[in-house]
């Protein structure tokens, strides 16, 4: 298990890492996702042993790998990395590349791995070829299989996908993680794109000016998350004012929504109500209405952008065969499955309603308080 705790980096008396704190379980595939020049790739470094912390722990189960008195050099942390430029040697065949750090191994016993992971990164027949001869697609396969051939413990990919278009991302994802499960290899991603941390992790670390906000499941991530940062940073989605209104009770431009009693709110505080896409869907029957003022088609549905008549505005789904125009005014419907709402200190996730097509929310069936100061 990796423990990376109360970690901070500083350079030239600038704090780039904010007391980072995370936990990545054998076999895991974490994710540090984060704007660019929020820090994240300056904490992958700490990890591999490239920097050292001005303060807090790295750990390898008990072992300590980095403190700011200490660090194992990055040869001997049994860790392995994929950068963004991949970094392949151009004078080595694919084969000999994917052998390079196998040295130390038997020669049949080396064969026999080189072997295995052409066949798991589908490279079979491209062997004897250099790096400048294949795609880079497949010169990505080949940097991965070089980095997992002498089976580390953790692998670590420095935004490893981002010199690739959509298409290809989007096939290569799932079989990276098909085949770190198939090794039992935890790994850990940086990346700005959420669509890679989604396709490809078990466990999310959102980050932002140097501090970690959430560490959590994507699920979690998405419909769940704790502070503002990841609120607005991840999927898309509007923070719609709200009042308080007849005791405990949130009042906002699509309806009103009841808050059970375990979560008290401060009458006089200003409020928001964070609306996904999929919170608020098309009704031609619903009484609410909206301006259509943008419009996405996503093959199996549309998202529309519609403007409220305070002039707010928040998207909405509508099925594919449900089809508008600009200008259109189409009916909405509140379907809230999470009621997160935010006030000025914390935030306050009320889980798994059932909501009328006036807003209201019954059926509370679980609920959560999580303060939304970040995970320092």
């Amino acid at each position: 298990m990796l423990s990376v705790n109360q970690v901070s980096v500083s350079y030239h008396n600038r704090m780039v890492v904010k007391n980072a704190c995370f936990d990545l379980q054998p076999a895991e595939i974490g994710c540090i996702l984060g704007p660019s020049g929020c820090g994240k790739s300056t904490l992958l470094r700490v990890i591999a042993g490239f920097e050292k912390p001005a303060q807090g722990v790295i750990k390898w189960k008990d072992s300590e790998l980095s403190n700011p008195r200490f660090a194992v050099n990055p040869e001997d942390r049994r860790i392995g990395m994929v950068f963004q430029d991949l970094a392949l040697f151009p004078h080595l065949t694919i084969e000999q590349n994917i052998g390079f750090g196998l040295y130390r191994l038997e020669k049949q016993e080396s064969n026999r791995r080189i072997s295995e992971l052409i066949e798991l990164f589908e490279l079979s027949g491209m062997e004897k070829r250099a790096p400048h001869e294949l795609s880079g697609g497949e010169q990505q396969r080949v940097a991965l299989a070089r980095a997992m051939a002498p089976k580390p413990r953790l692998l670590l990919m420095d935004e490893a996908f981002s010199n690739l278009d959509v298409d290809l991302r989007h096939v290569l994802l799932p079989q990276v993680r098909s085949i770190l499960k198939h090794e039992q290899m935890s790994a850990i991603l940086v990346t700005h794109d959420q669509n890679e941390a989604f396709a490809i992790a078990d466990k999310v670390a959102v980050m932002n000016q140097g501090i970690i906000h959430q560490w959590d499941e994507p699920y979690t991530i998405y419909h769940q998350p704790k502070t503002r940062f990841t609120a607005e940073f991840i999927g898309d989605g509007e923070l719609l004012p709200a009042k308080l209104i007849e005791g405990n009770r949130l009042e906002t431009i699509i309806g009103v929504f009841d808050v059970p009693d375990e979560h008290r709110l401060e009458p006089n505080t200003s409020f928001d109500v964070l609306i996904r896409p999929d919170d608020v869907l098309h009704n031609d029957a619903s009484d609410l209405f909206g301006e259509v003022v943008d419009i996405s088609f996503r093959g199996s549905h549309y998202q529309y952008r519609v403007r409220m008549v305070d002039g707010f505005c928040l998207y909405c789904f509508a099925d594919s065969h449900h089809k508008h125009r600009l200008g259109e005014r189409i009916g909405l419907e509140p379907h809230l499955e999470h009621l997160v709402i935010f006030d000025k200190d914390q935030s306050y996730v009320i889980e798994r309603n059932i909501t009328h097509s006036n807003g209201r929310l019954r059926n509370h069936r679980s609920h959560r308080h999580a303060s939304s100061h970040p995970i320092e």
